[in-house]
Parts: C-alpha cells; structure tokens; sequence
C-alpha cells in the first residue's frame, strides 16, 4: 500500500474525522485508511493537524471527513471504496492544494 512508502503528507489538512462501527465488514477500508495516518513519518508532516476517530455501535455507515486549511472538505464514503482508492483521492486533493499554495507564493 502506497501509505507504507511514506506518500501520505498531511501539510494542507486541518482536521480528519473518521468514523466507523468496527462490527461492520464494510468498515475494513476506512479502518485501513485510518491505519495509514498512524505512522509518526506521517504524522510529523502536519503537527496542527487534528486526527478524529468516532467508533460507534450503530451500524453506520463507515466514512472520511477530511477538512482542509483553505475551509474545501473532501468526504468519503468507505464502504464503496478500497483503503487504495481512498488514499489516492486524499493524496491527489492535498497535491492540488500544495500546488495552489505553491502558486500563490
């Protein structure tokens, strides 16, 4: 997985919220995404960047709520999604913002 290389940079992000009912099977993609925000490689790329886990028992809907510095938020849904597809779409959204906050320089 792309997470383990040390790809995900969390330098645009304010807060992620991750919310999930572990009895659910539909939940293993958002579990493996919170996973890949773990490592202190990853971490250490945004300090002021909050990390919001919501276990919850009632049968939910597993999902990703990403709110980024410029107020944009990216929401995903993991029960449609593998762990993969949900790193590339949170990787290729803080590209974009690091391009628009190089542009701006």
């Amino acid at each position: 997985m792309a997470a383990s290389k040390g790809h995900v940079v969390l330098k645009a992000v304010k807060k992620i919220t991750v919310q999930f009912c572990p009895f659910e099977s539909n939940a293993k993609s958002t579990r493996e995404f919170l996973t890949a925000l773990g490592p202190e490689k990853v971490r250490s790329t945004n300090s002021n960047c909050e990390i919001v886990t919501e276990v919850k028992h009632d049968r939910s809907e597993p999902i990703v709520d990403v709110a980024f510095a410029d107020g944009d938020r990216l929401v995903m849904k993991g029960a449609h999604l593998t762990a993969r597809e949900m790193l590339q779409a949170f990787q290729t959204k803080c590209s974009s913002k690091e391009s628009q906050e190089d542009v701006k320089k």
